[in-house]
């Protein structure tokens, strides 16, 4: 399972099949890693310095972390896609195709000026989480997504 959490500045991301030290998440920030609660994850209860310092501590690369420098992720399923939006501007997408076997992941693109922000994570994880909410399964096919998901 892949999630994302975030607060107006940073977005968290967690892959359980990586999880295997959810303790030391939980000793770092209580307030923010509750292994009682659902969901697990609460970004709005620390300041984003102190989450990124626990993060920044996970031993096995399950929880990651990144900036979000004011760029909207949406999910719009009607187009088959997660999109980044700036504003109006609309600068990455993640586009899928569904199939009789799940959503197959065909393509992931951010525009060069917003490379490195960790934007096309988010984009690959928020289609990642709607068909998990669904119930559909993911097909990587797109390179970027064979990466981040393999």
């Amino acid at each position: 399972m892949h999630r994302m959490y975030d607060n107006s500045d940073i977005t968290i991301f967690w892959d359980s099949e990586k999880c295997r030290k959810a303790k030391q998440c939980v000793t770092g920030s209580p307030e923010v890693f509750n292994i009682e609660k659902r969901p697990w994850i609460d970004p709005s209860a620390a300041p984003s310095a102190k989450i990124w310092k626990t993060v920044e501590k996970c031993p096995t690369g399950a929880l990651t972390v990144a900036y979000d420098h004011g760029i909207r992720i949406e999910f719009e399923e009607d187009k088959c896609r997660s999109a980044a939006y700036d504003g109006s501007v609309e600068v990455g997408q993640c586009t899928f195709r569904k199939a009789q076997d799940g959503w197959a992941i065909e393509h992931t693109v951010v525009s060069p000026e917003y490379g490195g922000k960790g934007i096309a994570k988010r984009l690959v994880y928020k289609v990642v989480e709607a068909a998990e909410r669904q119930e559909t399964a993911v097909i990587p096919v797109c390179s970027y997504a064979v990466k981040l998901l393999g």
